[in-house]
This record gives C-alpha cells, sequence and structure tokens, in this order.
C-alpha cells in the first residue's frame, strides 16, 4: 500500500466502490423489466420493484462514504480512484447481465485500471 494510501481512506475507497456499483447494478436490473409496459405504467412498475429501492440506499450510502472520502485525500485523486467503478461495473455487468465486453470496452478497463494503480501508488 502506497504512503498517502491509508487503512482508512482504502477502506472508504472499497466502500465506496462496493456501494457505487451495487447501486448502478440494482438500477440496471430495475430497469430490466419484463413485459411490455411503457411510460406511466413502466416507471410504476419499476417502483415497485425492490432493485429501485436497493439501489437509492446504496446511493445514499455512496453519497455518505464519498464526502468521508473526500475529506482525507484531495479531489483530484479522490476523483481519479473513484473512476475503477466504472471497470467494477463494467466487469458486472457482463457477468450479470451478459452485456458485450468488445475490445475497445477492455482497452478502456486496462487503461482506467492503469490510471488508478498509478494514482493510488504514488507517495
Amino acid at each position: 500500500m502506497a504512503d498517502g494510501l491509508t487503512p482508512l481512506v482504502a477502506l472508504l475507497w472499497l466502500l465506496n466502490v462496493l456501494t457505487d456499483s451495487g447501486g448502478q447494478l440494482a438500477f440496471k436490473a430495475a430497469a430490466a423489466l419484463p413485459g411490455d409496459a411503457a411510460g406511466l405504467d413502466r416507471w410504476r412498475a419499476m417502483a415497485r420493484r425492490p432493485w429501485l429501492w436497493i439501489g437509492i440506499a446504496c446511493y445514499g450510502a455512496e453519497f455518505l462514504l464519498w464526502l468521508a472520502f473526500l475529506s482525507l485525500v484531495p479531489l483530484s485523486t479522490g476523483v481519479l480512484l473513484g473512476s475503477i467503478n466504472i471497470v467494477a461495473i463494467m466487469v458486472a455487468g457482463r457477468l450479470l447481465f451478459n452485456e458485450q465486453l468488445t475490445p475497445l470496452r477492455v482497452l478502456g478497463i486496462l487503461l482506467v485500471s492503469a490510471g488508478v494503480a498509478v494514482v493510488g501508488l504514488q507517495p
């Protein structure tokens, strides 16, 4: 672990990634409605699904964790470290929703991961 990444910062970062990714995945699950409901009926059906409320709860928790995280790291570092959420969501989207990972997306995952590693490992 780099000198600048204390155990508390690493914990807040990990929890932030988990809650943000969990929220995104819950919203995707809520939006993936079977059937052909449209318009207001579709929104009502989504509101009845627990995934929507799980996503909202995750975002509430993520907001508090993000504030705590940003109180300990510079904004530029926090935003770069937080971008690992993109990688987690893309991989989870592949595993849970069978979404495609094209070569360009894989390249993007590798570039984001490299950027996060560079920022996270600097003293």
